[in-house]
């Protein structure tokens, strides 16, 4: 078992750790349900690129600390000094679109592991995620409407491409609360597993992740962003690339060879 020491940042909201390949991002504010601070959205950005530039991660993991939520929005505390001003304003919502490219731009896996609130801004964390899987105890809701504020189109169309145009409205219209099978008969969830089933869960999806080719993985990943571009914003051209790339690679050699020695096969991204 390979376990780099914890990353060094400048809140302790947040931790960032790695495991045999496996980048784990913990919003670590449980008093407050992980509510997200000014300086826990800066961290994620700093965590993000550095889990994006270690050729070892092949996975990555967002989870909330403690069994109460996963993230359940903004932390309100906070507004009266870090948002009190046009100037402050800015600079929070600079960190949280910085934050929230660093997540949806994210070239491998991101799995959401949710347990209990999942919030308002925690709902849009999840939707950064490529599968989310989540624990019985979960709740969802985006209480924008109790609240009188506009919500942007980016986190409109990411929701309605992920759960229909007929759910999302009822998510927005009634500011209600949906339980984790709900979650799940509308899209919103891969999967839905008992609480003490869920590292287990995960676990097995971060060792399948891990253990097939990256290169081919990101190509699939790239090329699922595609599909849900219109079509003439979509770069195809960098996409073929990816895909010749995973052909030339190392690794298709040892895909082949593998099948033929009937083992399995050990990629190295390259």
């Amino acid at each position: 078992m390979k376990v780099s020491p914890p990353m060094q940042l400048k809140t302790d909201k947040m931790i960032a750790a790695k495991k045999d390949g496996v980048g784990w991002m913990t919003f670590n504010n449980p008093e407050r349900r992980n509510a997200v601070s000014l300086a826990m959205w800066e961290a994620v950005s700093e965590i993000m690129a550095d889990f994006a530039a270690d050729d070892e991660i092949r996975v990555v993991v967002m989870t909330g600390a403690g069994e109460k939520a996963f993230v359940s929005g903004a932390d309100i505390s906070e507004f009266a000094e870090n948002r009190n001003s046009a100037e402050s304003e800015a600079r929070y919502s600079a960190a949280t679109a910085q934050a929230h490219k660093a997540m949806v731009t994210f070239q491998k896996p991101l799995i959401a592991m949710i347990q209990g609130f999942c919030i308002g801004g925690g709902v849009a964390v999840s939707l950064a995620a490529d599968i989310r899987i989540a624990a019985e105890n979960s709740q969802f809701a985006v209480p924008a409407a109790r609240l009188g504020l506009g919500y942007g189109f980016g986190g409109l169309k990411n929701l309605t491409a992920l759960v229909g145009p007929a759910m999302a409205k009822e998510i927005f219209f009634t500011a209600r609360r949906f339980n984790a099978e709900e979650a799940l008969a509308m899209g919103l969830v891969n999967r839905v597993v008992a609480l003490d089933r869920l590292e287990a869960t995960v676990a097995e999806y971060t060792t399948m992740i891990s253990e097939n080719a990256p290169l081919t993985i990101r190509a699939a990943k790239a090329a699922v962003v595609e599909v849900l571009k219109d079509p003439e914003k979509r770069n195809l051209d960098r996409l073929e690339a990816q895909i010749a790339a995973c052909f030339d690679s190392e690794d298709f050699k040892e895909g082949r060879t593998a099948f033929m020695e009937k083992r399995k096969p050990v990629f190295k991204g390259r």
